[in-house]
């Protein structure tokens, strides 16, 4: 199982978390929420609390991941990139194993 941070992304995350001052021990910790018919919803944020026996680590470009084992079944695949263009600028995460919108058949969502 794997979540991928591009190599842009490892560097906008660097360069966040130099301006910040944060510690060289501190990890960028991957969370999912949701899961119903508007999909996952991630989220991204810095710790300094790493568990080896509760949490999967990938380390990408320097830059180390982490997310709960159980949250982690759910991110197989998944890919972190960042995006600087005329729409905005931010991460996007793919999940490859969970489209965006759901795609729940009650709601027309497909």
């Amino acid at each position: 199982m794997s979540i991928t941070l591009t190599e842009t992304a490892a560097g906008e995350v660097k360069r966040i978390m130099e301006s910040q001052g944060l510690e060289d021990t501190t990890v960028l910790r991957m969370g999912v929420a949701g899961g119903g018919c508007s999909g996952l919803q991630y989220s991204l944020g810095f710790d300094t609390e790493f568990d080896p026996e509760i949490d999967a680590r990938y380390d990408h470009h320097g830059v180390p991941v982490v997310a709960r084992k159980k949250v982690a079944l759910h991110l197989d695949g998944t890919t972190i990139d960042f995006q600087d263009g005329p729409m905005g600028r931010g991460f996007a995460i793919e999940n490859p194993s969970y489209p965006r919108g759901g795609g729940c058949p009650g709601c027309g969502g497909h």
